[in-house]
């Protein structure tokens, strides 16, 4: 599994590997029914201590990403359309934050801005 980890970020390990699992998951790259590594080789691979792998699956089951079979390990979770669907708009709901912020900071309009968002719309539906 390629995760990237980094020592610098203000985030914690454990939550920078839900993250990038659930990506994985949100954009199919892994799928239902799919092995995660074991938290002992995902441990050895990012060169951390298997606590903290252990946090980061406890954590994607307990969000329901992930399911845990005892003895055989962790597998991505078939996938639930309302959670799918509430990580999506969480998402989007950031990007827009971000958005709002540097347009302030650019001293764009909000009229510019909804014009902005209505473009990238109508230029997608094409």
């Amino acid at each position: 599994m390629n995760l990237n980890i980094s020592n610098s970020s203000g985030q914690p390990i454990y939550d920078q590997i839900c993250e990038q699992i659930k990506a994985m998951i949100l954009t199919g790259q892994l799928g239902e029914g799919d092995a995660l590594p074991s938290m002992r080789l995902l441990a050895k691979e990012l060169r951390i201590s298997v606590i903290t792998t252990k946090r980061a699956y406890e954590e994607l089951e307990r969000q329901g990403f992930t399911v845990s079979v005892p003895g055989k390990g962790c597998f991505v979770a078939a996938k639930n359309t309302a959670l799918v669907r509430e990580e999506h708009l969480k998402r989007i709901e950031q990007l827009l934050d971000e958005a709002v912020r540097l347009a302030r900071l650019a001293g764009i309009s909000d009229g510019e801005l909804a014009e902005m968002l209505t473009l990238q719309l109508e230029e997608e539906q094409k």
